[in-house]
């Protein structure tokens, strides 16, 4: 394979994460952090950068390990790999960053059942070499990442009047208090849901005039 057609492949592994395949808009999966905090910007920026690690780090040694572990035992490992990078996170925000830590509480810890992190150990690491499984893992995560930041920004910004915990609005601002509790990260998540479903038929439909009419 050409150095061109391996840049391309490269490419095309990290950014289907992004958009085509985005864990949340495009997989529904990762759907309790998703929902449960987000209720502001710097705890979803904070989960998403714990499932970032978590998923890299287990990717990159699941591919490395892929043809020592058994196949009868490979779930198991699997847990077991994401278990402890899982606990590695844990410890690094209880001791660095306390407060962030006391907000997620279990939620951090449920990193190791996430669909999306057993997933993709299942169906990409053990079958690929530890570089595109490092950027499989890169750019799911990333748009795992992208997709709670969304959400939580959404929901901070209406339900709190404030980004990143600094106000927009001053204190005129009547928050819609809803919207940091379940049932605004259920509006949050159904309206962007919406609207990725909209852009995506309105682009196949582009796209199908356009080939039609090349015909």
């Amino acid at each position: 394979m050409s150095e061109e057609a391996n840049i391309e492949e490269a490419g095309k592994e990290f950014l289907k994460g992004l958009w085509k395949e985005n864990p949340v808009f495009v997989a529904v999966l990762g759907m309790c952090p998703a929902l449960a905090v987000t209720n502001s910007a710097i705890n979803a920026l904070a989960m998403g950068v714990a499932t970032m690690f978590v998923l890299i780090c287990s990717s990159i040694l699941v591919s490395l390990l892929r043809n020592a572990i058994p196949k009868q035992v490979r779930i198991t490992a699997y847990i077991v790999i994401i278990a402890t990078f899982v606990s590695v996170i844990d410890f690094f925000l209880a001791a660095f960053t306390p407060e962030i830590h006391k907000e997620l509480g279990a939620f951090i810890a449920l990193i190791v059942v996430n669909c999306l992190i057993l997933g993709r150990q299942e169906s990409f690491a053990s079958k690929n070499r530890p570089f595109l499984a490092f950027l499989d893992a890169a750019g799911m995560s990333s748009g795992f990442t992208i997709a709670l930041l969304s959400i939580g920004i959404i929901r901070e910004i209406l339900g709190s009047g404030s980004l990143f915990g600094f106000s927009l609005f001053g204190a005129s601002f009547e928050p819609w208090v809803v919207m940091i509790l379940p049932p605004g990260g259920f509006f949050t998540l159904g309206f962007l849901l919406l609207f990725f479903n909209w852009y995506i038929q309105r682009r196949n439909k582009r796209n199908a005039l356009i080939a039609k009419s090349e015909v």
